[in-house]
């Protein structure tokens, strides 16, 4: 994956580590990295052989930074057109993560400002630094979030909260996202990779086809009536009950061994 100019590829224990690397402008969100962010997971959902995802931002060789937001030099020379299609591509990179039907943790690491808060979001597990500031403050530039801020941020935490954040432009820090249920889990900045790469290392060892389902289940679930989840429910779990994985999960449950999960 050598043609990446904004993007760091590294692969190890079946976990796939990208991280934006835009250190002049503490990793914003272009247009170029949207594109090459969109491409990459394209790309990650057909790996076989990678079972997860670790998001975050590269060093900066300033503050830490996951992603400081759009890139706001680029927006300035934007027309109201070329803001809404900055915006559906934007969408578009972030829906890539969000659907490619295997487990993305973000691991932030400073900065998760605008884009870059909307980027973490994306993602379905979220770690955070307890140093990490983050927040969606683009009404202090007198714009609002294109990238999925205002639709996705009241699904995490509650129309009131979010509101509060979208409406102020205040930031927060990784405690106070953890206590309204923005991040799953605070830690130190120090400790922070190694837990991000822990908990990805072992989502990619479970069954492939079961990875798939539940994530299927739970973000087409999540919008619908309760009985219309169920349905879908019960739908795809009779679809995991034909697979193999299914048969060898079961067999060394009984066998009391490991199993071994082939993905079919």
């Amino acid at each position: 994956m050598s043609s990446f100019e904004n993007l760091l590829w590294e692969e190890k224990d079946g976990v796939l580590w990208v991280s934006i690397h835009r250190p002049r402008a503490l990793n914003a969100l272009s247009s170029a990295t949207l594109k090459e962010l969109e491409g990459a997971f394209r790309s990650f959902a057909e790996r076989e052989d990678l079972g997860a995802a670790v998001v975050t931002g590269a060093d900066t060789g300033k503050k830490p930074s996951f992603a400081a937001g759009a890139d706001i030099a680029e927006m300035a020379e934007m027309t109201g057109l070329a803001l809404r299609a900055y915006s559906r591509l934007g969408q578009r990179a972030l829906d890539a993560i969000a659907t490619c039907g295997k487990p993305v943790v973000a691991a932030i690491n400073g900065f998760a400002l605008g884009g870059g808060l909307e980027l973490a979001m994306a993602c379905h597990i979220r770690l955070a630094a307890d140093s990490a500031r983050l927040g969606q403050p683009e009404i202090n530039l007198g714009i609002i979030p294109g990238f999925g801020g205002t639709q996705r941020l009241p699904r995490l935490v509650g129309q009131g909260v979010a509101l509060e954040l979208l409406l102020s432009g205040d930031n927060i820090d990784g405690t106070q996202a953890h206590r309204i249920g923005l991040v799953d889990r605070v830690v130190a900045a120090d400790e922070l990779v190694e837990k991000a790469h822990s908990l990805a290392a072992r989502l990619a060892s479970k069954s492939p086809v079961a990875r798939r389902l539940i994530l299927d289940a739970v973000l087409r679930g999540e919008d619908r009536p309760l009985a219309d989840g169920l349905a879908l429910e019960s739908d795809l779990f009779g679809v995991v009950g034909a697979t193999e994985d299914v048969r060898e999960g079961l067999s060394a449950f009984l066998e009391k061994r490991k199993p071994t999960f082939k993905g079919r």
